[in-house]
């Protein structure tokens, strides 16, 4: 079965093209992850997938979506994350770090506690933004960065990627989707700039592979280097697959591996359709028109529908998130289910 089938991206082979995809846990401590994450994550690996990414790690503190949020902004944070790292790895598992900055949707309270903005000097803080439009009514408004600040960003996210490395990570993943910083400024519904980083499609753009070629700089030719993207905002105006494929275009050459095609998030009223693998046709389309590997995610459930998203050639992984949430152990049930060979850790044998 082509689900069970490996995966070489640049040096690195994967065991197979089931990927979890990155879920923030929002129990970290001062960017740092705990026990809690040392469980979720290996137990992914544990459970047979080929690739394990961590949740959205912050370049910069005021870049956490929560307090709670893990980082990588600190080098006091790679020894946090190098136990994890080797054990995913010692698992048969690669293991990535997706890195992240929240923008202007920084500075909230835990989802279980109704994730409501955190105030300014009450546990939240001033969130930054291309430009000073909040995410929603009750959001804290966001400053709009300065070009020194944004060069500072991007010199986060470079400085990011190496203590990933010295972590132990073999991947990193850029995200930027789901309206957080990366993705609002390729968006004109939130980028509003007179400068060189605003206004048509290069200048909106500009951050993004200014990023990407800031990692590309410190990250090994060696190893993959993926990009997370909102294929599409829903919303009129907006960042569409057009631009999606016109932005995987510019990433290749810049050494971007693979683009994980995601939606939406950017903006309150989007009206999406959600349903089983309704983002597919995404992957599927960047794939062959920006010919370049990606992923698939959303929705992504069943052993054969996973299965089939890689035979129809509609992207080269999936990526589960709430159904890794769900079932830890899906790769090695989807094994049983296609009648495929997945690894099964040794201590687990006798349960096979």
């Amino acid at each position: 079965m082509k689900l069970f089938t490996p995966f070489r991206v640049r040096e690195i082979e994967l065991r197979n093209r089931v990927g979890v995809s990155p879920m923030c846990e929002y129990s970290a401590k001062e960017g740092h992850p705990q026990p809690w994450h040392m469980v979720h994550l290996g137990s992914r690996a544990v459970g047979g997938a080929g690739l394990v990414i961590t949740e959205a790690s912050a370049v910069e503190e005021r870049g956490r979506i929560s307090a709670e949020d893990a980082g990588i902004y600190d080098d006091a944070h790679i020894a946090s994350w190098r136990p994890i790292a080797e054990f995913v790895k010692g698992q048969g598992a690669v293991v990535g770090m997706q890195l992240a900055h929240a923008g202007r949707k920084a500075s909230t309270g835990v989802p279980w506690a109704g994730g409501k903005p955190a105030p300014i000097g009450e546990g939240g803080w001033e969130p930054v933004a291309p430009s000073a439009l909040p995410f929603d009514a009750g959001y804290n408004v966001p400053r709009a960065l300065e070009l020194d600040e944004i060069r500072g960003v991007v010199g986060a996210f470079r400085k990011g990627a190496e203590r990933a490395l010295a972590a132990g990570f073999q991947l990193v993943e850029i995200h930027a989707a789901h309206g957080y910083l990366i993705h609002e400024f390729l968006s004109p519904l939130c980028n509003t700039r007179g400068d060189e980083y605003g206004g048509t499609f290069d200048k909106r753009v500009r951050f993004a592979l200014e990023v990407a070629k800031a990692i590309r700089e410190v990250w090994p030719a060696t190893l993959p280097l993926f990009c997370r993207v909102s294929a599409t905002d829903w919303a009129e105006g907006g960042w569409d697959l057009e631009q999606s494929i016109a932005l995987a275009r510019c990433l290749k050459p810049l050494g971007v591996d693979l683009i994980d095609c995601s939606s939406g998030a950017l903006v309150r009223t989007a009206k999406m359709p959600i349903a089983p693998g309704y983002q597919v046709p995404f992957a599927a389309a960047i794939r062959e028109r920006a010919e370049i590997l990606t992923g698939a995610v959303g929705l992504i459930t069943d052993p054969q529908q996973a299965n089939q998203i890689i035979t129809s050639g509609s992207a080269d992984l999936t990526f589960l998130a709430r159904q890794m949430l769900r079932d830890p152990y899906f790769a090695l049930e989807a094994e049983k289910a296609l009648g495929a060979s997945a690894h099964w850790p040794i201590q687990y044998e006798r349960a096979r």
